[in-house]
């Protein structure tokens, strides 16, 4: 099964860091000011590494 890319809500600060970084997977929304991950994205996107790896409040990861 392919793995999916989870942001904990709770822990997300709104940096916007993961969005500049990997637009094809992370979408801000505007109503919560936080990240979101967009339906059909692919965990596996070169990108994603380097936005988990960026996120201050580290709550982004792979399942």
């Amino acid at each position: 099964m392919a793995e999916k890319v989870i942001i904990d809500q709770d822990e997300c600060i709104g940096c916007e860091a993961c969005v500049e970084i990997c637009p094809q997977v992370f979408v801000m929304d505007e109503d919560e000011g936080k990240a979101v991950v967009l339906e059909d994205s692919d965990a596996a996107e070169d990108c994603v590494d380097e936005a988990i790896a960026s996120c201050p409040a580290e709550c982004i990861s792979k399942e």
